[in-house]
């Protein structure tokens, strides 16, 4: 359990004074979402996203980032509710990694997950991200803070996404390999080629990062270079399918630090939609810096 209250290099919130922060993992979620706008949210909320925030903001892949151009828009409180020029242009991993992080600074144990939402296109699995955390039971409860208080019809409780709405990738590759679904109904619905067991195998590589402190950007990539299913070879499948199968937090930390294509190095590939595709070094502890990418393939 102290693992997932411990700040990442990603979650690491710097001098944010967390004394007026509520514990309740609600009200947190809340807050979240009265801070950032998704940058495919100009239109729900009537705004006119300006082009630079919608590049320049998303590569701030670390919270304490994040939190230091919020307070060039408006020095005030995370608890106070922003008009959305004052928010920060994020997508759903944002989302997911400060609700992640205002949980820790707070007490309770929390991570992000990875996967696949259905409650964005009929019929389809939208790659997403979402917040995973710690009940005093033990068990976990997914968090959506996106979409909980915000401008979306969803039939659940966004503050206790069920299992079957939002699929984590393991899941997925488990449910596509043994032929109860059908891959090319998971990924990027509106990209062309941005779907298939290629595109499972790359949130499942991105999840159990994720579960081990390192929570990179949707469109980061290290390892083997896959963008399509003719890349996965046997071996590549055997890994995964082992990934998918690890039924403990001791066995995703053995697989992730034993295997080089699991492990996330110092220096990776980000495929930009505004710069192209990058090279770039990730900070692995203390206050974060500006750095990161933006994406070439935008998740909800």
């Amino acid at each position: 359990m102290d693992f997932y209250l411990t700040q990442s290099a990603y979650s690491e919130p710097g001098d944010l004074d967390v004394s007026g922060l509520p514990r309740d993992p609600g009200q947190l979620a809340g807050a979240v979402r009265d801070v950032i706008i998704h940058r495919g949210e100009g239109e729900r909320f009537g705004y006119v996203i300006p082009r630079e925030r919608l590049h320049e903001d998303a590569e701030s892949r670390y919270v304490g980032v994040l939190l230091r151009i919020l307070r060039e828009r408006k020095d005030a409180p995370l608890t106070e509710r922003r008009p959305p020029a004052e928010r920060f242009v994020g997508t759903c991993r944002d989302f997911a990694l400060l609700h992640c992080s205002l949980l820790r600074a707070t007490g309770t144990p929390a991570r992000i997950r990875c996967g696949f939402a259905t409650y964005f296109i009929d019929g389809f699995h939208e790659d997403h991200w979402v917040t995973e955390y710690r009940l005093p039971d033990g068990s976990w409860r997914l968090v959506d803070a996106q979409i909980a208080y915000g401008p979306y019809d969803v039939n659940f409780d966004p503050l206790d996404v069920p299992r079957d709405q939002f699929v984590v990738a393991g899941q997925a590759w488990r449910e596509c390999r043994a032929g109860r679904a059908d891959p090319a109904a998971f990924g990027v619905s509106w990209l062309e080629g941005f779907k298939g067991l290629w595109y499972i195998r790359g949130n499942i590589v991105h999840d159990l990062a994720a579960l081990n402190g390192v929570e990179v950007l949707p469109w980061d990539g290290w390892g083997p270079e896959i963008l399509d299913d003719t890349g996965l070879t046997e071996d590549e499948l055997a890994l995964i399918d082992a990934v998918a199968a690890a039924d403990s937090e001791d066995e995703l930390r053995r697989l992730y630090h034993r295997d080089p294509r699991l492990t996330v190095p110092d220096e990776i590939r980000s495929y930009t939609t505004y710069t192209g595709l990058r090279q770039v070094t990730l900070r692995r502890s203390g206050t974060a810096s500006p750095g990161g990418s933006t994406a070439a393939t935008p998740a909800r």
